[in-house]
């Protein structure tokens, strides 16, 4: 009797056994040889993304104000900008909404859309919301939870350095190995024989 309760007991045991399980908390290990996964956007940036599909099209972008700062910048050794540290790694071209700067952030309004130019087309990979230092009324805003860095000064040649602001950068498009709201994007390539290529590392070294 004994010996055949003893596959149903290791039967029942095996059952209620409580088998872990990874969270958003707790990611999996990374494991030798297998690709990791990129980290998964929180429900509000997925919204956000949604929201901004349509500006996969540059030309939708342009109709809806949206113009292009031309240059594809690049921080190719990295920068330290008085307290802001720039990553090694490129931003991309930028177009910027005038008509959507001012003294409050909107989520479905981002200031600026960047692009990465790729065999002669421009791939939406980041979006990014601005507020000039004289519009935030000496608070640094915050978006998604996150506090915009600055306040800055312009990054020239693009804009100019007078023009002091706060930016949070969201990539939103293409992942970033340093985090979602990274500067910087070691991914993003600007091709250093573009006509307009801008590298910022030279010049972004301010303490």
């Amino acid at each position: 009797m004994r010996r055949r309760m003893l596959p149903l007991l290791l039967a029942a045991l095996a059952c209620t056994m409580v088998v872990p399980t990874t969270s958003h908390a707790q990611a999996a290990p990374k494991q030798a040889g297998h690709p990791v996964a990129a980290p998964a956007l929180a429900p509000e940036l997925v919204s956000v993304k949604a929201a901004l599909e349509k500006y996969k099209d540059p030309v939708v972008a342009i109709k809806d104000g949206f113009y292009s700062s031309v240059g594809c910048i690049d921080f190719p050794t990295g920068a330290q900008d008085g307290p802001i540290y720039y990553p090694p790694g490129a931003m991309g071209v930028h177009l910027l909404n005038m008509g959507n700067i001012g003294p409050t952030l909107d989520p479905a309004k981002p200031q600026v859309l960047i692009y990465e130019p790729v065999n002669g087309k421009l791939n939406l990979v980041a979006a990014e919301w601005f507020m000039p230092e004289q519009l935030a009324g000496g608070k640094a805003p915050m978006i998604f939870g996150q506090t915009l860095y600055g306040p800055m000064d312009g990054h020239e040649p693009i804009m100019p350095a007078a023009l002091r602001h706060y930016d949070l950068h969201v990539w939103l498009w293409k992942n970033n190995p340093k985090g979602v709201f990274t500067s910087t994007n070691a991914t993003v390539k600007c091709a250093h024989d573009a006509p307009y290529y801008m590298n910022l590392s030279a010049t972004h070294h301010h303490q």
